[in-house]
């Protein structure tokens, strides 16, 4: 009794503020190395990290204030989210602001606001939120509803259409699942449903340009000037860096302009020619750590909602990066994923710092059960 008393005196700062220490500095390392590479990809342009600069800022305090959010309040919330969310996709498809071909975007007036960002969340949320309402594993019938709420946002942001985004959000939903302890057998025969549906994708939900991309994947050299020249010069960029690199600013690939996209979502081309193969390898040291630091965090959570959250949080970071990385290297088809906190851009990086606070909240927050 006398060191339950005492306990909470041994807390350390950032405990009290809710802020874990060593996922933050993977977080801060990880920032570091994007605001470098963004310097050299937007050719040393110092407005553009200025910018960038400000969208850190934004999104860390996103951050922080919700890792002082008491978990209990996400489980609480999450259906509302997640309907708010819905709602939101559905008013997109009916009177959003169109550009560059897509429909995703609804004008606040003050702001466009990109409702299907919010759903990186409010999925997981729900889910995990469904799923640690049953005794686990959960049976099929509760894994069959699991997919349903998945399905809906995934369809809604494909229609946009926005193929990336509703993968993302989809494999976030798939996760909740899998740490909830779906067999393998019920895995197996998901794949199979989903392979059996791709001849139906294909004919009658995917747009062309999305066909050309497949297309491309598959042979970008025939059409080396059109669709294929993207993944053609970041092939070339990542091979020209061999092991060690060319050295920082000196990449021919993105110095010379040859590199579309190159402080975006082909940031990581960039930095392979710069930095070679031993700066890939830290730049995925770092990127496993975080990883890591998350699963933990997960699997020290204090109840099902927790860990289930915590897990398809960690794991769909994964999924940016592995995504990222190979659509870049040629191994994926090109989806507009950017590499998370390196890539330049605001949205994306406020939905995955948000995350990281939830993750926080759960790893640093003492809370008493609560059964739902």
């Amino acid at each position: 009794m006398l060191r339950t008393k005492l306990e909470p005196n041994k807390q350390s700062i950032f405990t009290k503020i809710h802020i874990d220490v060593t996922l933050l500095i993977g977080l801060l390392v990880l920032m570091a190395v994007g605001l470098v590479t963004i310097y050299s990809a937007g050719g040393q342009d110092m407005a553009l990290i200025q910018r960038q600069v400000i969208r850190l800022g934004v999104a860390l305090f996103v951050m922080f204030m919700l890792a002082q959010v008491p978990v209990l309040a996400y489980q609480r919330i999450s259906i509302y989210f997640y309907i708010a969310g819905v709602l939101m996709l559905v008013a997109v498809l009916l009177f959003g602001v169109s550009g560059k071909g897509a429909q995703r975007w609804l004008d606040l007036g003050v702001v466009r606001f990109q409702p299907s960002e919010i759903m990186k969340l409010a999925v997981p949320m729900m889910i995990a939120w469904y799923i640690s309402r049953f005794n686990l594993p959960p049976k099929i019938l509760n894994i069959c509803i699991g997919f349903l709420f998945v399905a809906v946002p995934t369809l809604l942001i494909a229609k946009q259409p926005d193929l990336g985004t509703s993968l993302l959000i989809a494999s976030s939903g798939v996760f909740v699942l899998f740490l909830a302890g779906m067999s393998w057998s019920l895995i197996l025969m998901v794949t199979c449903l989903v392979s059996a549906f791709a001849p139906v994708m294909w004919f009658f939900l995917m747009k062309e340009y999305q066909k050309q991309r497949v297309l491309t994947f598959l042979n970008p050299e025939s059409d080396p000037l059109g669709s294929g020249y993207h993944i053609i010069q970041s092939k070339i960029a990542i091979g020209s860096g061999g092991v060690s690199g060319k050295g920082w600013l000196q990449g021919t690939q993105s110095q010379l302009e040859f590199l579309p996209e190159r402080h975006t979502d082909f940031i990581f081309a960039v930095f392979s020619e710069e930095f070679g193969l031993f700066g890939i390898l830290a730049l995925l040291a770092i990127y496993c750590y975080i990883i890591v630091v998350g699963l933990m965090i997960a699997m020290r959570a204090q109840d099902a909602f927790a860990k289930l959250l915590a897990g398809s949080i960690t794991l769909t970071f994964f999924v940016y990066v592995f995504v990222n990385m190979g659509m870049v290297s040629g191994l994926l088809p090109v989806v507009g994923v950017p590499l998370p906190l390196v890539s330049y851009g605001g949205t994306s990086m406020v939905t995955l710092l948000a995350g990281f606070g939830i993750l926080m909240a759960i790893s640093t927050q003492k809370r008493l059960l609560s059964r739902q």
